[in-house]
């Protein structure tokens, strides 16, 4: 009956995959946290920029026209 018994109160071999697991949910966890404040910093970085940074920018990937950039920044100055 005791065969399996290593005197810790596990069988034998699975105190190594405890450790295993028990590692991936903490690596899971601060790979989480680590992308959850990623998360924030970007949403913080568009929420602070001006607008005629936001103007340049869409002008610069081509959404807008330079007649239209030109109107947008008269009415932002």
């Amino acid at each position: 009956m005791m065969g399996y018994y290593n005197g810790y109160g596990i069988g034998l071999g699975m105190g190594f995959f405890s450790w295993v697991f028990m590692a991936l949910f903490w690596a899971a966890v601060i790979w989480l946290i680590v992308w959850l404040v990623n998360q924030n910093k970007q949403y913080n970085q568009h929420k602070n920029r001006q607008p005629l940074d936001a103007l340049k920018e869409r002008y610069a990937k081509g959404e807008i026209t330079k007649k239209e950039y030109n109107s947008i920044k008269k009415d932002i100055e």
